[in-house]
Parts: structure tokens; C-alpha cells; sequence
């Protein structure tokens, strides 16, 4: 999914807050140091106080320490040029009737995508289809010394199928035999709580 360049939404800037402004994005550095980057989320305690000390909506303030918890959403996005080839992966996992699989990477010269499936046994009754909670799967790289980032661009299906792609950047070598896909399974409405299910492929 490609993303749009960003437009200030207005073009006035008050210089003599320059200093101060620069003095957040240091504070913000400095709480990612102090927590290793895994801050959590103040207290409703907490957000209601601030919130009538410094005189801020409770839901303003909500929703910039949400916007802390996401900061990875906002990674340069890496889009794959100069395809290469397709490597076979046909691999699987199955938990709970539910069949997971990858069945081949597309490798390009500076990034691969890996084509994520779900199967199941598709049901007659379209309500419970309807209401099915949303689900993110979360893609991480194990098996070498790379640091690879990996974005889920979404999917889609319908019936009992589900297809997701992955774009990994760098590329994955094209030998995977020690590469291990760690997939983890999220729910909503943040997206950032584990559900338990974790399997490699």
C-alpha cells in the first residue's frame, strides 16, 4: 500500500515555539530510551490528572500516547522494484481446524513479499461470517543476523479463504532453509494485544 507524501495541514508556523517543540521530540527520544521503546499507556488515573493540570481533553490526550504505541506505522515504507524470481516455500501450520500456509516468496531486487493464506471450513451461515472479529497478523524474521522489517500491506478473501501479503525489506536470501517466518496473531481495536496464537513456518 502506498503512502501518500505529507501536507502540513496549515502552512502557519509560530517561530518562538521552536525551541519548545524541539524540546518534545527530545522528551519523546528520552521516554523511548528510559522504557526501551515499550512505554505501556498511563493509567485513566493518570490522563484524567494531566488532563486538568495542564488544561487538555482526556481524549487528546489519549490519543497521543496511542499515537507513541504505533510509531512503527510511520517507518519509511519500502516498495518492492526489480523482480527477480519466485521461491517456493510450501509450508504450513494448522491449529484449530484453521490451515495457515506460505507458498511462495516474490523476491526483488531490494525487498521480498511473502504470500500469507488461511484456510477454513467455510460455513453455510453468513451471520457468523459477517460478525467475525477482525484479526492482524504480525510477521517476524528469525534465522540470521539481518535486521529485516516487515509491513503487513492487508488482504482480504472471501468464503473460507484469506490471503495477506508481507513485504520484508531487506530481501531474504534465496536460500530460506535457515530462516524461520514467525507469525503472531493480534486483536482489536489497537491491534497490539497478542491472542496466544504463534506459529512458525
Amino acid at each position: 500500500m502506498r503512502r501518500l507524501p505529507f501536507e502540513p495541514p496549515i502552512k502557519h508556523y509560530d517561530q518562538r515555539i521552536e525551541a519548545i517543540d524541539e524540546h518534545i521530540c527530545n522528551l519523546i527520544n528520552q521516554r523511548k530510551d528510559i522504557t526501551n521503546n515499550n512505554p505501556g499507556f498511563p493509567t485513566k488515573k493518570l490522563i484524567t490528572t494531566w488532563s486538568e493540570k495542564y488544561n487538555l481533553y482526556e481524549e487528546f490526550l489519549n490519543s497521543v500516547f496511542t499515537s507513541f504505541l504505533n510509531e512503527d506505522m510511520y517507518k519509511p515504507v519500502v516498495e518492492p522494484k526489480g523482480f527477480l524470481k519466485n521461491i517456493p516455500i510450501l509450508k504450513s501450520f494448522e491449529k484449530d481446524d484453521v490451515f495457515y500456509s506460505v507458498t511462495f516468496v516474490r523476491q526483488y531486487e531490494n525487498a521480498s513479499v511473502v504470500h500469507f493464506n488461511i484456510d477454513r471450513e467455510d460455513s453455510d451461515d453468513e451471520v457468523p461470517r459477517r460478525i467475525r472479529e477482525p484479526i492482524l497478523f504480525d510477521l517476524s524474521i528469525e534465522g540470521k543476523e539481518a535486521d529485516f522489517n516487515c509491513r503487513n500491506e492487508g488482504g482480504g478473501g472471501s468464503g473460507g479463504h484469506e490471503s495477506y501479503t508481507f513485504i520484508v525489506s531487506p530481501a531474504l536470501p534465496d536460500d530460506l532453509s535457515e530462516i524461520k517466518l514467525v507469525f503472531k496473531k493480534y486483536k482489536p481495536p489497537f491491534f497490539n494485544k497478542p491472542t496466544g496464537v504463534e506459529f512458525v513456518i
